[in-house]
C-alpha cells in the first residue's frame, strides 16, 4: 500500500478526515465535512482531497463507517449514505466500523489522551471493550490474538435499555405512551438520545418543559436538564457493566463518542461507576477490579484508522 494514506471517521452528523504520509505518522490536514452538507462518501472524499490535502490521490484508505459495514460496502446508520468504496477509485480501501476503529485505537491510547473513571489501571494484554454516545450509540470490543488485536464490531447499542430505578422505568412508559413502541439503548444514550430522554423525564414530572437539543441540555442549568443528564449516566453506566459482562471485559472498559468529552466531570461525578459495578449484584467482585476510561483524545478513530492500515499494510488483497 503506496503512501500517502486517507484515513476517514464518517458519522451521522461529521465525517472527518487525515492523510498520513508516511511509516509511523499521525494523520495530518486534519479537516471535519458537515455530511449533510455532502451528497455521499464520494463526494465527501472529493471535496477533502481538492480543499484540505492539497489534491493529493491517496494508495490506499481506511474508513471508519457509523453503521454496518460488508466487504467493500457500507450504509451510514444515522444518515443517507450508502454504497460501495469502489466508487472512491482508491486502489485500495480497507472499511471498518467506527467503534471497530477506536477499538484499534485503544492499544495507542495513554496518557492525555484517557481520563481514568474508576477501579484500578487496564489490565494488559486482557479483552477490551469501547463504547459511547454521538450522532448514536456505538459498541466494539478488541481481542488479544497472539502479539497484535482482533477488533470485534457490532451493534450492541440496539439492545435494550438497562432499566433499573422506578424513575427509569417510568420514563420509558412514558415515551411508549408518547409514540415511540420501543425503547432501546440507542434511543436515549446518544445524542439524539438526549432529548428523548429530556421529554420522557419532563412527562413523567408533568412539567410541560419545551423541547431542547443535546447541547442546550447539556449547557442548561435548571433541574430538569440536570436530572436528565444524570439519568443519562446512570443508565450508561449499566449498559457499559452489561457490555463488560457481556465481552469479558477485563482488560478496560472506555467510552468514546462526541457527547461524552464535554462533561467530564459530570461523568466523574456521577453515579456512572457506582452503576457500572453493581450492574449484576452477583458479580460485583468481577465489575469492581474493570477499570472505566473515558478517551479524550482529539480524533482516536482516525489514531485506529491508521493502526488497522499499518497492521494491514501487505497482507490483504485490495478491494
Amino acid at each position: 500500500m503506496s503512501y500517502p494514506w486517507l484515513v476517514a471517521d464518517i458519522g451521522g452528523t461529521n465525517a472527518r478526515f487525515g492523510i498520513v504520509t508516511q511509516s509511523g505518522a499521525q494523520p495530518e490536514s486534519v479537516a471535519v465535512l458537515n455530511v449533510a452538507e455532502r451528497q455521499g462518501l464520494a463526494d465527501a472524499v472529493a471535496a477533502y482531497l481538492a480543499d484540505h490535502a492539497g489534491g493529493v490521490r491517496p494508495g490506499a484508505a481506511c474508513l471508519a463507517i457509523a453503521g454496518p459495514v460488508k466487504g467493500d460496502t457500507y450504509r451510514l446508520t444515522n444518515a443517507g449514505w450508502s454504497g460501495s468504496v469502489r466508487e472512491l477509485s482508491i486502489p485500495h480501501v480497507e472499511l471498518l466500523n467506527d467503534f471497530e476503529a477506536l477499538a484499534v485505537s485503544l492499544p495507542h491510547l495513554a496518557g492525555d489522551d484517557l481520563t481514568p473513571l474508576g477501579g484500578p489501571a487496564p489490565t494488559a494484554g486482557m479483552v477490551k471493550a469501547v463504547l459511547g454516545p454521538g450522532t448514536g450509540l456505538g459498541v466494539a470490543g478488541l481481542v488479544p490474538a497472539g502479539s497484535g488485536w482482533v477488533p470485534v464490531p457490532g451493534e450492541g447499542g440496539h439492545v435494550s435499555i438497562p432499566c433499573v430505578t422506578d424513575l427509569e422505568f417510568e420514563i420509558v412508559r412514558a415515551l411508549r405512551a408518547d409514540g415511540l413502541p420501543y425503547v432501546d439503548a440507542e434511543h436515549l444514550l446518544s445524542g439524539s438520545g438526549l432529548p428523548r430522554l429530556y421529554r420522557g423525564l419532563s412527562l413523567v414530572r408533568g412539567t410541560g418543559a419545551k423541547r431542547k437539543t443535546a447541547s442546550e441540555i447539556v449547557a442548561s442549568e435548571d433541574a430538569l436538564s440536570a436530572e436528565t443528564v444524570e439519568v443519562f449516566l446512570a443508565l450508561l453506566g449499566g449498559f457499559a457493566g452489561n457490555v463488560a459482562l457481556t465481552l469479558g471485559a477485563r482488560g478496560g472498559v472506555y467510552l468514546g463518542g462526541g457527547v461524552l468529552p464535554r462533561i467530564v466531570a459530570r461523568v466523574r461525578d456521577s453515579e456512572f461507576r457506582a452503576r457500572f459495578e453493581q450492574t449484576s449484584p452477583a458479580l460485583i467482585d468481577y465489575l469492581s477490579p474493570i477499570a472505566t476510561s473515558l478517551i479524550v483524545a482529539e480524533q482516536p478513530a482516525l489514531t485506529g484508522a491508521t493502526a488497522w492500515l499499518a497492521q494491514r499494510a501487505g497482507s490483504v488483497e485490495l478491494v
